[in-house]
């Protein structure tokens, strides 16, 4: 008896094969993906969340450019990041994929900006959001898992608060604008 079943999924005519290579995950059709990427815009920018914003790049609302201050009270404190955010189509079931746009010295930040934070990897779910992401970035900037340094000198360094902040903010100035 014949099955129901996408030539995508079957790898048969037209189809190159599975869209997703975990059939675990689902995909959702960009419709579906669009339409909760509006509804976030609509809802981040309705609670006016103080020292984090994000807004499409352009056109695509699968590519977003988001921002952050630094948390008051941390070492990070008086200083902006801008941040990229790529959704990918099986959205809110794979996280997107984060980066610093600003280099931000920090012990779970690498020189490319990839970011190193548990629920942008094995512990993402598809209740957060962007509002989720951002504030959990802004809050690891003063609390970074030292466990798991992606920035082996960020995290060497981070114990004397003093000589980081000197450090840091020589950093953010040589290099906030790139």
């Amino acid at each position: 008896m014949a099955q129901n079943i996408s030539p995508e999924q079957s790898g048969g005519a037209g189809g190159g094969g599975s869209k997703h290579s975990d059939d675990s995950m689902p995909v959702k059709d960009n419709h579906a993906v669009s339409k909760r990427l509006h509804k976030e815009l609509m809802n981040l920018m309705m609670a006016n969340e103080r020292g984090i914003s994000a807004f499409p790049d352009g056109e695509n609302i699968f590519k977003w450019v988001g921002t952050i201050a630094g948390p008051r009270n941390t070492v990070y404190s008086g200083q902006t990041y801008r941040l990229s955010l790529d959704f990918p189509n099986s959205y809110p079931y794979a996280a997107p994929v984060v980066k610093f746009l600003t280099s931000c010295f920090h012990p779970n930040v690498d020189l490319q900006g990839a970011i190193c934070l548990d629920i942008l990897k094995d512990k993402w779910s598809a209740l957060y959001d962007v509002r989720t992401i951002l504030l959990s970035i802004q809050s690891l900037l003063g609390e970074p898992n030292n466990e798991s340094p992606l920035n082996a000198q960020a995290a060497m360094m981070w114990n004397d608060q003093k000589e980081y902040k000197k450090y840091l903010d020589a950093f953010y100035e040589k290099h906030k604008d790139t």
